[in-house]
Order: structure tokens, then C-alpha cells, then sequence
């Protein structure tokens, strides 16, 4: 019988992304609070600027942002959100939104599943996803527990479960 499988990744929705930061323009503009601070959203290449008059105000808006991300059920380990910075007149905060497992964080994500995962399971890194195999498709569920228990810095789906 052929080994069982699944691959972990990290993905975000683009889309989705996409669709949280329009319903955080819309509700900036329809807003009391946000009335005449020049608060606003956008794409600025592959990165996401966020402007108002004040400190505050600016961080208001990532706070908005985030909700509506968690909302969409986008991890905000994902987004990653410099600090406020002053340009001009305005305080401006640029985010990005991270994608893909880097080689170190693969490495450790194998560590413990070498570790700590149920005997025969193989992990290996394809590239910025993890291929996670197994004779048993219980071993694999416990592999998935384990892992969704443990906290990481970066989103973990799991993906191509076959």
C-alpha cells in the first residue's frame, strides 16, 4: 500500500486579503472617529499603507484592518505590520503580508515532528511547503494535533491530505 500524505504550507487567500482591506476603507470613510484625520487604506505594490494624521489614528486603522482579516479567517500571523512612522505631516504604517514557510522555520517544524510525531512519519521540505508522509493516516492525524497544538510565529494549513 502506498504511503499516505499531506503538506503543510503557508498561504494567505489573496482575494481574501483583497476583501478585508476595501470593508476597512468603507467603514474608515463611514466612521465618526475617522472624520477629517486623512485616514486611509491601500495597496501600495505588494505592500499595504496605511495613513492618517495621527499616531493614533493610524493605529486605529490597523486595528480595524486586523478585524476585519480575522474576520475573513486569515491568520495575523500573516500580516506583518511595521511601526508608525512620520512623513511629512502624515504618521504612515506599511504592512506586508507573509507567505510561505522559509527554510529554518521548515526546519523546525520537521525537528518536532522527528521529535515528538509518532514513529515512521517523514517529513521533508519541498521549496516554502513541508511534505508530511506516513503509512498510517492515523499517524498523520496525530502529526496535524501535534502541530496545531504548538504555537508558531507563521500560519500553518494543511493541505493535499490524501
Amino acid at each position: 500500500m502506498a504511503d499516505s500524505s499531506f503538506d503543510i504550507v503557508s498561504k494567505v487567500e489573496r482575494q481574501e486579503v483583497d476583501n478585508a482591506l476595501n470593508q476597512t476603507a468603507k467603514e474608515i470613510s463611514q466612521r465618526y472617529d475617522f472624520k477629517g484625520v486623512g485616514a486611509s487604506i491601500s495597496w501600495s505594490g505588494e505592500k499595504i499603507l496605511m495613513e492618517a494624521n495621527s499616531e493614533d489614528r493610524v493605529k486605529a486603522v490597523l486595528d480595524v484592518f486586523e478585524s476585519k482579516l480575522i474576520k475573513r479567517g486569515i491568520s495575523l500571523k500573516a500580516l506583518d505590520a511595521g511601526e508608525p512612522q512620520l512623513s511629512g505631516k502624515e504618521y504612515k504604517i506599511f504592512a506586508s503580508i507573509e507567505e510561505g514557510i522559509s527554510q529554518d522555520n521548515a526546519k523546525k517544524v520537521a525537528k518536532i515532528i522527528r521529535d515528538e510525531g509518532p514513529k515512521g512519519v517523514k517529513a521533508q521540505v519541498q521549496g516554502e511547503e513541508l511534505r508530511v508522509s506516513s503509512k498510517s493516516r492515523d499517524d498523520l492525524q496525530t502529526v496535524i494535533a501535534l502541530l496545531k497544538g504548538k504555537d508558531f510565529d507563521f500560519a500553518l494549513q494543511f493541505v493535499n491530505y490524501r
